[in-house]
């Protein structure tokens, strides 16, 4: 099916969830996630992937089992392209419209202190900085996971200790719910938006492995 819009359907069915999460009114409702958030999500997946490869429709269903929060649904719909482990493009719809990121979310102990070496690198670490700085001025969102003080191993006094204070590092984008979300032209905008994630995508893809 072709990828037509999200349609703010969407964006209602999940303001609605967040007042009344339970499986009473989810079970009543289903037909509208099925048919205003599955379909057009699994479609603009679908024309995204010869671009940037197959996406996972994440499940609606929260696993509470180690959680406090027994809410039974997650109150948005993401999409995830892997280009490792938690690395890639993300996509998602929710109350407040739609919202698009990239880069690694999480990395284990190893991934953490082979992307802090590459950072210290002259060469690797001056092209992450320029990255960065590049999505940062085009109005992008700097994101991840920091420790408040410096990394074992590095001095604070480091040109590029923002950078290494991180553990993960994701770049996104609010774009909420515009006229043009509605139409095919939604697909054009994350297209354009993951394609000035890529950068920072392979560079974390190159760095990580």
């Amino acid at each position: 099916m072709a990828f037509t819009g999200i349609p703010f359907a969407a964006l209602d069915f999940y303001e609605d969830l967040e007042a009344d999460n339970s499986k009473v009114w989810w079970n009543a409702h289903k037909d509208v996630y099925d048919e205003a958030v599955k379909v057009p999500m699994t479609a603009l997946v679908a024309e995204l992937e010869p671009t940037f490869g197959a996406a996972k429709l994440f499940r609606p269903y929260r696993d509470v089992r180690f959680s406090k929060d027994k809410t039974p649904y997650k109150a948005h719909q993401g999409a995830f392209v892997a280009r490792g482990p938690s690395l890639g493009f993300y996509v998602q719809i929710d109350p407040a419209g739609l919202f698009v990121a990239g880069g690694f979310y999480g990395a284990t102990t190893e991934g953490i202190a082979l992307f802090r070496a590459a950072v210290d690198n002259e060469v690797r670490g001056a092209e992450l900085e320029g990255i960065v700085a590049a999505m940062a001025k085009a109005g992008f969102a700097i994101g991840g996971d920091q420790l408040k003080t410096k990394p074992r191993g590095y001095e604070v006094d480091h040109p590029r200790i923002d950078l290494l204070r991180h553990k993960s590092l994701t770049v996104s984008k609010h774009f909420g719910s515009p006229k043009w979300l509605e139409t095919p032209k939604a697909a054009v905008y994350v297209r354009d938006t993951w394609n000035s994630m890529t950068p920072l995508v392979e560079w974390a893809e190159q760095v990580l492995r």
